[in-house]
């Protein structure tokens, strides 16, 4: 059973999390403990692990002597990454598809309906709810724990980019049918297809990405 101290800083490193990925502490930015303290309602000590914890993840950077201040991801950082997640996702949808059951392909049946009915009605937020839900329950049939953790790791820094990929026009639709091409293959049995599937709906996200940045820049959250 965790002790108190230990649940207060995951937690709290929770909470920071959130706060993070809302931009409620901008990216560069300096981490203020005694502020975070009396808005987290926490002691300077499991604070600080929540930071620790935070650092190991990348959401955050300590500098000696200063302190930690809020993770910045570079177009640099985002190149080098997209690569590798789609290596990881792709390998995922091969493993989800050589394990899903009946049981499995009729639940992802219920998500991607859902997911195609969000892209026709342009509900932006749901989709991109939904969209995590189908990309979380691949990782989950893959049931690979490595997989799991490296993929998890990658997406939290990219969420610090907060970009709006969806908001380019005809992506909705472009990423329902990349989607619905991975459901494909995996209610085939095909695992090859599935990878590759994934990893062009992965590498499709980082051009739409290019797209917003170039033509969009207003689209893009601060």
């Amino acid at each position: 059973m965790r002790s108190v101290a230990d649940s207060l800083h995951h937690q709290a490193a929770e909470k920071l999390r959130q706060q993070i990925f809302a931009g409620e502490l901008a990216p560069g930015g300096f981490v203020d403990e005694g502020a975070l303290c009396e808005r987290l309602a926490v002691s300077r000590t499991p604070l600080r692990e929540a930071l620790k914890v935070l650092v190991a993840e990348g959401l955050l950077r300590h500098e000696p002597r200063r302190g930690c201040f809020v993770a910045e991801i570079t177009e640099r950082d985002v190149d080098q990454i997209f690569p590798v997640i789609a290596l990881l996702e792709g390998r995922a949808a091969f493993e989800a598809a050589e394990r899903a059951g009946p049981a499995d392909i009729a639940a992802l049946e219920v998500l991607h309906q859902r997911l195609r009915a969000h892209a026709e009605a342009g509900r932006i937020t749901e989709y991109y709810e939904a969209n995590h839900a189908i990309h979380e329950a691949f990782i989950t049939l893959a049931d690979n724990r490595w997989l799991a953790q490296v993929i998890g790791d990658l997406r939290k820094i990219l969420r610090l980019a907060r970009h709006q990929t969806l908001h380019v026009p005809g992506r909705l639709q472009q990423s329902l049918a990349e989607h619905l091409q991975v459901f494909a293959a995996l209610k085939r049995r095909d695992a090859e297809a599935a990878e590759q599937a994934m990893r062009h709906h992965l590498f499709a996200q980082r051009e739409a990405l290019r797209e917003l940045a170039r033509n969009h820049p207003s689209r893009i959250a601060p």
